[in-house]
């Protein structure tokens, strides 16, 4: 039996220290890939300037020295632009021939897993600090509500660690870097058009008796949890949301890695 099969199934409990220890090793060299490669660079530049573009374009027409249109926005944006940055994490492993020897180092799937998700989390909240210079223009010409930003900022943030989740899960499934983006975009779609509101209603009208569409919106649908953060409603049961589904997808993804490595 290879010294890799025995890994998670043999190997004593970790400690608390220990565990901390593997997962900052993995974080720090996912991070570090993200930050070599310009293919991010160029990520980062083109989310940017299409979420503050568009911004832009409403804050002219309206005249209101508000962020609510940036935050609206934002789950559609965020469909292709995080399976863009998730594609390659696991996918290119595989394809390089890497993932076996990550995985007979002395680490759990679960720091490995952990790691890569909070390396993917911190260069997203990079891009989206981004935008911070949006609300110092705002404080500058005006009185923006500062409260609601930041709740709105705490709900942009919970939501990109809900589509990485789902993202870095549809990664592990497959060695093609282009299948895995499209597994992820299928995901977004699913999750924020599910909480459209014409969508609810197709759905409604085609089972009226089972009202499909209204039980996609209040129980899967991401769009109404992150909607409420827009409005300045930080409630326990939308954090318990955004905790439970993004907490699923990671575990489903360690999952998925312990069965590719038996």
């Amino acid at each position: 039996m290879s010294d890799s099969k025995i890994t998670d199934r043999t190997a004593p409990r970790l400690s608390a220290g220990k565990f901390i220890r593997g997962t900052r090793i993995v974080f720090g060299r996912e991070l570090e890939a993200y930050f070599d490669s310009p293919i991010a660079y160029i990520y980062a530049a083109v989310f940017l300037v299409l979420s503050c573009t568009t911004f832009m374009n409403s804050f002219f027409l309206d005249g209101i020295v508000d962020m609510s249109p940036y935050f609206e926005i934002l789950p559609f944006l965020l469909i292709p632009f995080v399976p863009a940055i998730t594609m390659r994490a696991w996918a290119e492993e595989h394809a390089q021939h890497t993932f076996e020897l990550l995985m007979t180092l002395p680490l759990h799937s679960s720091q490995a897993v952990l790691g890569k998700f909070l390396a993917a989390l911190s260069f997203y909240a990079l891009v989206l600090a981004g935008s911070l210079p949006i609300v110092l223009m705002l404080v500058f010409l005006g009185d923006p509500d500062l409260g609601l930003i930041f709740s709105s900022y705490l709900g942009a943030l919970l939501l990109g660690a809900f589509f990485l989740s789902f993202g870095l899960f549809a990664s592990g499934l497959t060695r093609d870097q282009i299948v895995a983006f499209v597994l992820a975009i299928l995901c977004g779609f699913f999750f924020v058009l599910s909480g459209h509101e014409q969508v609810v209603e197709v759905l409604d009208g085609l089972s009226p008796a089972w009202q499909l569409g209204t039980w996609l919106y209040k129980s899967i649908s991401v769009l109404p949890h992150y909607q409420a953060f827009g409005r300045g409603v930080i409630a326990f049961s939308d954090l318990v949301y955004f905790a439970l589904m993004s907490g699923f997808f990671v575990w489903m993804n360690q999952l998925s890695l312990q069965r590719s490595k038996y």
